[in-house]
């Protein structure tokens, strides 16, 4: 789908192309912290800390709510958001992190057929209850779940780190430089 140059580097997307690198991104930079949780003690992702999130875990099930909301909210589904949260809450309470990380690969299946199907160009609105109603294009939004997902990827490096555990580089530059090498 993206076009690219001679040396393989990504040129001149359109914004569905540049929405599906990004989700894919997302994609894979969720996928390494897994893979690094996994390599790790079983008690880890779920023990207490002083942080911005009580446990790794508790952040990771943040990422997957907020990203589950904005998909509801491009679907035009934002009456299904609050339910959905709850639910998610809920849901992952008694999971473990396999489990969590089945239902990030779902969700992410679910981002990937929306953006084959919308035009990422297209442009919905997102109420709020206390700052108003936003007015963006699905790309903004797509723009904005990869940075609120990096965010708190680097909430969760700190959190290894306090735990004494090194973490894993998930900088966009990484995943550039692991899609050219891949060629």
């Amino acid at each position: 789908m993206n076009k690219k140059n001679k040396e393989g580097v990504p040129v001149a997307m359109n914004a569905k192309e540049e929405a599906f690198r990004l989700l894919e991104y997302h994609v894979w930079a969720n996928d390494r912290v897994f893979r690094r949780l996994e390599e790790l003690p079983e008690d880890i992702p779920r023990r207490e800390i002083q942080s911005v999130f009580p446990t790794i875990f508790d952040t990771l099930v943040h990422i997957y709510r907020i990203d589950n909301l904005w998909l509801l909210g491009m679907q035009g589904r934002i009456a299904d958001a609050v339910p959905s949260s709850r639910r998610i809450l809920e849901e992952t309470r008694s999971m473990d992190l396999r489990q969590l990380e089945e239902k990030f690969r779902d969700l992410s299946d679910q981002y990937r057929t929306f953006l084959d199907a919308a035009d990422a160009e297209a442009v919905s609105a997102y109420p709020h209850p206390q700052f108003g109603t936003l007015h963006a294009r699905h790309i903004d939004i797509i723009r904005h779940v990869v940075n609120h997902g990096t965010y708190h990827r680097g909430n969760i490096t700190a959190m290894l780190r306090q735990l004494g555990h090194p973490g894993v580089p998930t900088d966009f530059v990484f995943y550039m430089m692991q899609e050219t090498s891949a060629r």
